[in-house]
């Protein structure tokens, strides 16, 4: 079987991540308890006329979908997968209103068909003209690591060469009020908001697109090879460190052969005791979170990755992401895990080219 390469990434988020470099200047948010992401400039990528027709989400996964190809010197991939949890929901607000208000006469299909989950992931091919295998994945907290199995899967048996993969998700406000009544997103009264110092239960809720170009060639670009990835839906925390090591152990690994772990911590301490049993396990090497900078959302956890690829590629952890004080000069291997709220329990293993 081949290797499947990371040559290249985009990532829109609630950091200026799109046009700077990796992690040079982020903002730590302790008083919102929903972030919205930095929007680039469209005009250059979409036609003003089309922009103002699409969703928040569909834009920022065109943004990030043609920095990952263009990283890549890749014109049109093979296929296009994409990951997302709530799909385009402002839209879906906006159909579910009009239905409401017109007594379910006289609707317009527009917003019905721009709600759709499968409308990034449509939008780019339509962009592009890529005529190839599309599909997305709608699977919660592990809706990004689906696409990149089914990718992997794909590259690793000569299937396809070239694959776009990537995951949006967007805000919306009647969403998010919703989610501040069943106590998902954080209280008011729970500010200063901390990841890793957190008292209280919920996330500070945010949104995001992030895409990679996956091949089987290692080019100039590459940033890592993504190794292995195992996924599961429900897992007891006393079960994590076997979880764990029967992975390390199916991919031939110890622990200590892991250079660095990346942590999904997001403050909520129903769960986050989760990453702790796991962190038990890689108290000797560098832990990493990333929550903090871009917020929780169903695929925040491709931020996540876009952190581990960058930091195999430049081999330098940024201060901002650091847990412990642990330091080390070379990076080779580096593992993800996340879960959300007990469930969806992913791991992703990437190592350096």
């Amino acid at each position: 079987m081949g290797k499947c390469y990371i040559n290249g990434m985009g990532c829109v988020s609630a950091q200026d991540t799109y046009e700077t470099s990796f992690l040079e200047s982020v903002t730590i948010n302790t008083t919102e308890n929903v972030v919205y992401a930095i929007q680039p400039s469209y005009k250059e990528l979409i036609p003003p006329a089309a922009a103002r027709r699409m969703a928040k989400g569909v834009k920022m996964g065109l943004a990030a979908s043609t920095k990952a190809l263009k990283e890549a010197n890749v014109t049109l991939p093979d296929a296009i997968i994409t990951g997302t949890g709530m799909g385009c929901i402002e839209d879906s607000e906006k159909f579910l209103k009009a239905l409401i208000d017109n007594n379910e006469e006289y609707l317009t299909p527009t917003n019905f068909i721009q709600s759709t989950h499968n409308t990034v992931g449509a939008q780019i091919a339509l962009g592009l003209g890529c005529k190839g295998y599309n599909f997305t994945y709608v699977n919660g907290a592990i809706s990004f690591e689906s696409a990149l199995l089914d990718a992997k899967m794909q590259i690793e048996n000569e299937e396809e060469n070239t694959i776009l993969v990537g995951a949006a998700d967007e805000t919306s406000s009647h969403t998010m009020e919703l989610f501040k009544l069943t106590n998902v997103i954080k209280n008011e009264s729970d500010q200063p908001y901390s990841v890793l110092n957190s008292n209280s239960s919920g996330v500070v809720y945010s949104e995001g697109a992030t895409f990679v170009t996956l091949e089987n060639v290692q080019k100039e670009s590459t940033y890592a090879v993504l190794e292995a990835l195992q996924i599961q839906n429900e897992l007891e925390p006393n079960e994590i460190e076997s979880f764990i090591s029967e992975f390390l152990n199916k991919n031939n690994l110890e622990k200590e052969d892991i250079d660095a772990v990346v942590f999904g911590n997001n403050g909520d301490v129903s769960f986050d005791n989760y990453y702790t049993s796991a962190g038990s396990l890689f108290i000797q090497i560098p832990q990493i979170y990333y929550k903090h900078l871009c917020g929780e959302f169903n695929t925040a956890s491709a931020f996540g990755f876009w952190v581990a690829a960058s930091i195999l590629k430049n081999q330098v952890i940024p201060s901002s992401v650091k847990m412990n004080a642990i330091e080390k000069s070379n990076f080779s291997k580096v593992l993800l895990y996340n879960q959300f709220q007990g469930k969806d329990h992913s791991l992703v293993l990437l190592s350096k080219c």
